[in-house]
């Protein structure tokens, strides 16, 4: 059995429960996988490699959503942006000019989520709470057309502290409530707190997740 179906509808019913969104990282799995995954019913996918995602796009009906998941570079765009549902992780406004930029190209407006960084690795990409300031008030000045921004996401720290984990969640539900409520107060479609895994997407609910990316836990260690 290529997936774990049954791990698959119990972490589908939970979210369901939760009124969140589940995103099947599928990075590296085959695409028999991905397909076995999508007979159950699911749509939404993540990937991470923007060479390994346009070779799968093209084998699968419209109806399944990909979200572009990884750190993606600028020069990068133009390859996904005819189809991507939504690309998480989007951390400067360089990158969402060329996203704006593509988005035109294609006549689409490209669903984005903001990412901010909580957690106390330096390794991990994204924008603190005063960058992310500077970054909404320079889209006030200056709209993006073609740019929807849905929302954030985040990653917590790689850590067995339980109450770090938390924390950091609650941190990433604060400034979301901040920016709804300073920059997006009449627009519904700033609505996604992203953040949770397969480790820690439990947790993350409870703290007001609503969209949770789980990999290992569906499809087997890689």
């Amino acid at each position: 059995m290529p997936i774990h179906p049954e791990a698959y509808r119990q972490i589908s019913q939970t979210c369901d429960s939760h009124g969140a969104v589940l995103v099947a990282v599928s990075k590296t799995k085959p695409v028999e996988d991905i397909k076995a995954l999508y007979e159950l019913g699911h749509r939404d996918f993540g990937e991470n490699y923007v060479q390994e995602l346009t070779e799968k796009q093209p084998q699968f009906p419209e109806d399944l959503r990909w979200h572009f998941i990884g750190h993606l570079q600028s020069n990068k765009v133009k390859f996904i942006a005819p189809f991507v549902h939504m690309i998480h992780g989007v951390d400067s406004v360089k990158l969402l000019k060329e996203i704006n930029k593509q988005g035109a190209r294609f006549g689409r407006r490209i669903r984005c989520l903001l990412q901010l960084h909580v957690a106390r690795e330096e390794t991990k990409f994204g924008l603190d709470e005063g960058e992310l300031w500077t970054l909404l008030d320079e889209l006030k000045q200056e709209p993006l057309l073609h740019v929807e921004l849905c929302g954030v996401m985040a990653m917590a720290s790689f850590t067995d502290n339980q109450d770090q984990v938390r924390n950091e969640f609650r941190a990433v539900r604060k400034v979301f409530d901040e920016a709804k409520h300073r920059y997006f107060m009449d627009d519904g479609r700033f609505s996604v707190i992203s953040m949770g895994m397969s480790g820690d997407y439990r947790m993350a609910l409870e703290e007001g997740s609503n969209m949770v990316r789980v990999g290992s836990l569906i499809f087997g260690e890689r």
